[in-house]
């Protein structure tokens, strides 16, 4: 199950404290998200003496907004061309990363467990056996395109059902140790990509356009927080991380007490990937 997070959110973002600078960022219950801002939050707090980084969860049209309003300093987890409409609609408030900071090939779209070996495509799913498509934030771009264009397009008697990224995963593991029909939304990366074996359907029609391509992923700031916090910003634009370690960082996390534990578990055993991002931000400290 993804893990959740205590959040609060704070005024002033990017402001000095009482005993350092203080940083908000947004995030969604999407475990590469919730690995990364912990993985971001520790490293400032630990490395260079943040008074805290306040994580903020939200969901995917509130977190561009607040990114537009300057409510939240930044957002790690922009898939573009995905969130392309979300980044038009702040243009000129927000900004986006300069390189993506996920190195491996993205990939997303609906899958059913490799046992249902009958069913490959969308236009199976009326005989798989399911009497549902299990999905997960209603703020996802995909959520929308299943609902408006992919569940008319193909005729699916199946419901699509709103959610939570946790509460899809533990369906998922319900169902999966059942050998129950299961259909539902999946992404790579992502630790369920080990965990369970299973296929992204084939979408003949097309219906899901460019949602199911590769995508790449960024981070988004607020207007100004590179003046306003050159190290964030810098530290933050410097990630870089593969496949696997977000997966290691994920699996961390899942096996830890707390989100920041597992992200200083894995630290432990990873500096070396890190440390050209600290670098960048101590140069930009100047």
């Amino acid at each position: 199950m993804a893990v959740m997070l205590v959040s609060v959110l704070v005024a002033g973002c990017g402001a000095a404290g009482a005993g350092g600078k203080q940083l908000t960022l947004g995030y969604l219950e999407w475990d590469e998200n919730v690995a990364n801002s912990n993985l971001i939050k520790v490293i400032l707090e630990d490395d260079f003496g943040y008074d805290q980084v306040q994580l903020k969860l939200d969901g995917v049209q509130p977190i561009f907004q607040g990114l537009s309003d300057g409510e939240l300093d930044a957002f790690m987890d922009a898939w573009m061309p995905n969130h392309k409409t979300y980044m038009k609609k702040i243009q000129g408030k927000a900004e986006l990363s300069k390189k993506p900071w996920y190195l491996g090939q993205t990939k997303y779209g609906i899958a059913v467990p490799d046992y249902m070996s009958d069913v490959k495509s969308i236009a199976d799913l009326n005989s798989s056996g399911a009497a549902s498509i299990t999905g997960i934030e209603p703020g996802a771009v995909l959520m929308h395109r299943i609902e408006n264009v992919v569940i008319p397009e193909y005729h699916l008697h199946l419901d699509l059902v709103e959610g939570s990224t946790p509460a899809m995963l533990e369906e998922l593991n319900r169902a999966y140790h059942a050998k129950e029909p299961f259909v539902f939304l999946a992404w790579s990366p992502h630790w369920m990509n080990e965990e369970y074996d299973f296929h992204y359907l084939k979408d003949p029609k097309n219906a899901m356009g460019e949602l199911d391509e590769p995508n790449k992923l960024h981070s988004v700031f607020r207007e100004g927080l590179a003046d306003d916090d050159p190290v964030a910003y810098a530290l933050i634009n410097a990630m870089r991380l593969t496949e696997k370690q977000v997966g290691t960082l994920e699996l961390s996390i899942r096996r830890a007490q707390s989100p920041e534990e597992g992200a200083r578990d894995w630290l432990k055993n990873h500096r070396d990937v890190v440390r050209p991002w600290i670098e960048a931000a101590k140069r930009a400290e100047g």
